[in-house]
């Protein structure tokens, strides 16, 4: 007889629980981005502008990383958090190369954005290779720090295949 009644209520519970989750073909969000940030990136006007966000947040987790470094009293689990920032900040940098890549291929204009990302790049790439030779704590993250590294290079190579792509800007004639 109870088992009669809990069925309902346990069919009615799976049924809440698919519908909350993501349909497959949605986008769902990136999970190292904060909502604010997500919410950011979805409400800018133009390309560029998402670029130039994600590279923005790849910054923040960077310092962010550096920070936890130089705490004198870490966190429990620091090895997940260190690592976890650093695959972040990649996430974001891979997803600005990909905004360019397919921003080129479709000729709009984000030369503005390339300047800051080549900028930005190089500014990372310094960082973490000074962290590569004698970063505290090298051997927790080590393999993480090694992708960043790539996955940087990797980046500002897709800027520079980029530049070569996109078509001069229109000259106005005097």
């Amino acid at each position: 007889m109870r088992a009669r009644i809990w069925i309902p209520f346990m069919l009615a519970a799976f049924a809440l629980s698919a519908a909350g989750s993501p349909a497959r073909g949605q986008n769902p969000k990136k999970d190292y981005l904060s909502d604010i940030e997500a919410d950011k990136i979805r409400d800018a006007e133009n390309p560029g502008e998402r670029i130039k966000l994600f590279l923005k947040f790849a910054e923040d987790r960077l310092q962010k990383f550096q920070y936890e470094l130089s705490r004198t009293t870490p966190e429990r689990d620091r090895a997940h958090t260190l690592n976890g920032l650093l695959n972040a900040y990649v996430g974001c940098v891979d997803d600005a190369a990909d905004l360019v890549a397919l921003d080129a291929e479709k000729q709009i204009d984000i030369r503005s954005a390339l300047k800051d990302f080549q900028t930005k790049g190089k500014e990372f790439l310094a960082t973490l290779e000074k962290l590569a030779k004698d970063g505290a704590e090298l051997n927790t993250y080590k393999d993480t720090l090694l992708d960043a590294i790539e996955g940087t290079r990797d980046a500002l190579n897709d800027v520079q295949d980029a530049e070569k792509k996109l078509a001069p800007p229109p000259r106005r004639k005097p």
